[in-house]
């Protein structure tokens, strides 16, 4: 069993790439269409983090935020911090 928990544990190190980008327009259920500029210019969907839900915190196009790009899908995130 040990060696089980160990092998689950092994992939958890790895944290979500943090991006900075510019909300462009919002969308229903807290969702945001936000412009990043990693490489190159593009634009994602982006929904509010539960931290930022439960304190209410404000976010309306033209804020700059933090973003963590989801690993498995590039164009999805999650809005973790307002600048």
């Amino acid at each position: 069993n040990a060696n089980i928990r160990e092998s689950m544990n092994e992939g958890d190190n790895k944290s979500p790439e943090t991006v900075e980008g510019i909300i462009e327009e919002a969308l229903p259920n807290i969702t945001f269409r936000v412009k990043i500029s990693i490489k190159e210019e593009r634009i994602i969907l982006a929904h509010l983090s539960g931290k930022m839900r439960l304190h209410r915190i404000k976010v309306v196009p033209g804020d700059k935020v933090l973003i963590e790009l989801n690993d498995y899908d590039l164009n999805r995130g999650r809005i973790i911090r307002r600048l």
